[in-house]
């Protein structure tokens, strides 16, 4: 691996920090997540057009720019630092690899330029707030985690030369305004069933959605999707809801469950290093912006910064941002794209292997130091710190719910372990000698 980083990865992410740093104050990021859609819709067109953000990670061949999950990290560090809120995650890092990676030439032709243009945002729907699940972050996907049986989850049965969805799905990433879902359903019964992914267009624009009772909005026959409160209104979810909705296989095939389920690992693998790298950036900020008020903030006729216990606090959460910040790289580049000759052909490019457990660990590691620099930034700031109108409390609710979707930080570790084999039957027997 080469820490160092090339003078292109630089420019995205000194440019980005600029951009970010003009727009997104404490006061602009709050207003944005009030809005209906939850982000700054004309920023969001800004970053697409002038950075290239959705397709960042997407080859030429439809409209990307041709990087990897490496350039994806750095940008994600960069909108965490600025607690961004934006499709960006959902679209970029979820969907569009999903789409690129299962997709037929035909759907990837038609969806991949939009998003990369940023025209289109896109989600992935998983019932039962099993994401992480799905991602085999927390657990092995090969099961009926979508639902299995004729009941619960999401279900798929074929209708004539389509399908039809039903069922529900909660905690789905800006999945009131995306406008292609990608929802994973179960689908041949009990004996022979088995997960896939399914594409429902949802509409595009404004229009999309029309506001009804409570913020709900009926898009497609069938379709429901209510924006859930969520105690991080910077990363907004949905609940959908679908009865008989049409929806059209994605990759046009038969469907292949074990193809789905690997897909969805090394997407999650991807994703949680884009993630880890976001939390690494919110907790950069809380951690700087700490400092800076502990050197100002007086008592005893000095500044509490100028105590050995407050420094010593301070010193201990910045060895764990610098090593979450190692860990997240790490994962980006174990998890990086190959060289870009594979991406020029058009197809899906091909990747290394990524090494077992690695996102699952950094994503870990991002989190638990998230969690413990908001904590610090809330007690360190005081009184003010507090009141629930401080920016503190942007990275105390982006650490607490990013936990709840992602985690608990014991069982993405669990998992890493598990994939590594260090559970296996030959360590227990050892352990029990």
């Amino acid at each position: 691996m080469d820490a160092a980083f090339t003078e292109e990865q630089d420019e995205i992410r000194r440019t980005l920090r600029e951009l970010l740093h003009k727009h997104c104050g404490g006061d602009e990021v709050k207003a944005a997540a009030r809005t209906p859609a939850g982000y700054d819709e004309a920023l969001w067109r800004r970053l697409a057009r002038q950075l290239g953000l959705p397709g960042l990670a997407l080859p030429a061949a439809y409209g990307g720019v041709g990087c990897g999950p490496t350039e994806l990290a750095l940008v994600c560090e960069e909108t965490g630092r600025a607690v961004l809120p934006s499709p960006l995650i959902a679209t970029a890092a979820l969907a569009a690899p999903l789409v690129l990676a299962l997709g037929s030439e035909r759907q990837r032709t038609a969806l991949l330029p939009g998003i990369a243009a940023g025209e289109l945002t896109a989600t992935l729907a998983v019932p039962g707030g099993r994401l992480a699940t799905a991602l085999a972050l927390t657990g092995p996907n090969d099961g009926d985690w979508a639902g299995g049986g004729r009941a619960g989850g999401i279900q798929a049965r074929a209708h004539e030369g389509g399908w039809r969805l039903y069922g529900e799905a909660g905690q789905v990433l800006d999945g009131h305004t995306a406008e292609v879902l990608l929802v994973a359903a179960h689908t041949g019964g009990f004996a022979r069933g088995r997960t896939l992914l399914f594409l429902v267009r949802a509409g595009r624009g404004k229009s999309s959605v029309r506001p009804r009772a409570a913020g709900r909005g009926e898009v497609v026959p069938g379709l429901v999707r209510t924006r859930q409160t969520a105690l991080d209104e910077t990363r907004p979810q949905a609940r959908i809801e679908l009865r008989d909705v049409p929806a059209e296989l994605l990759g046009e095939g038969a469907g292949d469950g074990a193809a789905v389920a690997t897909a969805l690992a090394a997407t999650g693998a991807a994703a949680a290093a884009a993630l880890a790298a976001e939390a690494v950036g919110t907790a950069d900020t809380a951690l700087t912006r700490t400092v800076a008020y502990v050197r100002e903030r007086e008592q005893f006729g000095r500044a509490i910064g100028s105590f050995q216990a407050v420094q010593h606090r301070l010193a201990d959460l910045y060895v764990r941002v610098q090593a979450a910040r190692s860990a997240a790289y790490y994962a980006a580049w174990s998890a990086g794209a190959a060289p870009p000759r594979a991406a020029e052909r058009g197809g899906a490019p091909e990747r290394r292997a990524a090494e077992p457990g690695v996102g699952a660990l950094a994503l870990a590691q991002a989190l638990e130091a998230l969690r413990a620099v908001a904590a610090e930034a809330v007690q360190l700031h005081g009184g003010i710190g507090f009141t629930w109108e401080h920016d503190a409390h942007l990275y105390f609710k982006r650490a607490t719910c990013d936990e709840l979707l992602l985690g608990p930080v014991h069982r993405l570790r669990a998992r890493a372990a598990e994939e590594a084999g260090l559970f296996t039957a030959g360590t227990r027997a050892a352990a029990g000698a």
